[in-house]
């Protein structure tokens, strides 16, 4: 009996150590335990962030490239990819915004690069480190040219923003017709209006009465709007003393500087090359003749340009300089006008006519068999026959885009 007692004893005395052991051991793994499985937990849900983040990204990369679509200068681009950041929950992270990207394939292309970084707590691994976890996320939004126009109304919201009526025939060779109106009918073909062009481009909505013959396989609508081309150019400025014309005399030669009456052409005129500002209207009358290459027309205000059908007006836009390519430049500063261009069947036109504020009007036979001539206007009415080539590179122009995508690309 005593033995099996001591036997019993012995038995407490060894469970008892075993049960202090497990506690030890227990106590001494309960960190490694809770830290590992935290580990998993945490390992997800930085997976998790690492996406979010990448979203966010290349959201902020989709608004910056399309501010840039729109013409924004880089401080806007980088608000708008910001804003775009903050509203997708970037929190306390931090933003770069570079245009072009600084790495990778699309450096110095039409692109936005977004950089987001950002510093997780850690919760269950804590126990281990209190360093935050770092994540970094890029993205690069590209902008691609679907096409080159050489209409292009810049009007938001007009009905008939480019329209193309009576007899006309017009001819685009290697450009676009692109309207920015969100309006159903942004560009209208009507009457018995002819019409060849790469591609019609249209924000909104495009109405044609007859078929028109493009390259591209239908009309594109509800395109990106295409930003204004010339929404940079400075106007020039008005210089002393004013510059009169002698409209008694059949032949003259005017020079460069500010016209304060505004110009009435008849007879043979020659244009000198320069800048012309014009503040009044311009009038060139029946019969009249006006020569000049290396000129820009800068119509101050509100001030309009109207040509007569019977005028025959053989005019080019500097190749060089600060208004290489600009042959016509309405006022950016000025209100709704209408302009009139016409003119004979040998009248020729070489270089952009901008008039952002106003309605452009083609009427007859201009801008001559081999025009190269960009029409950029609030608003564009054609009624004349014409044929217009887009590659004038040559001639100091810019590519205008039209039918821009954005793309995320990295």
């Amino acid at each position: 009996m005593a033995a099996n007692t001591r036997i019993w004893d012995l038995i407490r005395e060894i469970r008892q150590g075993a049960g202090g052991n497990v506690a030890t051991i227990f106590a001494l793994t309960l960190p490694v335990v809770v830290g590992g499985a935290g580990l998993g937990v945490e390992t997800s849900y930085w997976y998790y962030s690492s996406l979010k983040l990448q979203a966010i990204a290349d959201a902020a990369a989709y608004a910056g490239a399309l501010e840039r679509v729109q013409g924004s200068d880089t401080t806007t681009i980088t608000a708008a990819a910001t804003s775009s950041a903050a509203s997708n929950g970037l929190g306390s992270g931090t933003i770069v915004v570079n245009t072009p990207p600084t790495s990778g394939p699309n450096t110095g292309k039409k692109a936005v690069e977004v950089i987001l970084n950002q510093n997780l707590d850690r919760i269950f691994t804590s126990i281990f480190t209190q360093t935050k976890v770092p994540e970094q996320a890029r993205s690069v939004a590209l902008i691609t040219d679907a096409s080159k126009a050489c209409v292009l109304a810049l009007n938001p919201s007009a009905s008939k923003a480019a329209l193309f009526s009576g007899n006309t025939s017009v001819k685009l060779t290697g450009c676009s017709v692109m309207a920015d109106s969100i309006a159903s009918d942004a560009i209208k073909v009507q009457g018995s209006a002819g019409l060849q062009a790469d591609c019609l481009i249209s924000a909104g909505g495009i109405s044609l009465n007859n078929p028109v013959t493009t390259v591209c396989k239908s009309p594109i609508t509800d395109a990106l709007p295409v930003s204004d081309p010339f929404a940079s150019l400075p106007a020039p400025a008005a210089t002393n003393p004013c510059q009169t014309i002698n409209n008694g005399k059949q032949a003259q030669t005017l020079q460069p500087g500010t016209y304060c009456s505004g110009m009435s052409l008849s007879g043979t005129v020659t244009l000198s090359p320069g800048v012309y500002v014009v503040q009044g209207n311009m009038k060139i009358n029946a019969n009249a003749v006006v020569l000049g290459s290396g000129v820009t027309i800068f119509m101050a205000g509100s001030n309009t340009v109207s040509i007569n059908g019977n005028a025959t007006v053989t005019l080019s836009a500097p190749t060089s300089g600060t208004y290489s390519g600009v042959l016509f430049y309405g006022d950016r500063a000025g209100s709704s006008a209408s302009s009139t261009f016409n003119g004979t069947a040998t009248s020729l036109l070489t270089g952009a006519i901008y008039f952002p504020k106003q309605q452009v009007s083609y009427l007859g036979n201009f801008s001559g068999v081999n025009g190269c001539t960009q029409v950029v206007a609030d608003t564009i009415q054609w009624s004349g026959n014409s044929t217009i080539n887009q590659d004038c590179s040559s001639l100091g122009m810019k590519d205008m885009p039209a039918a821009q995508s954005v793309a995320v690309v990295e």
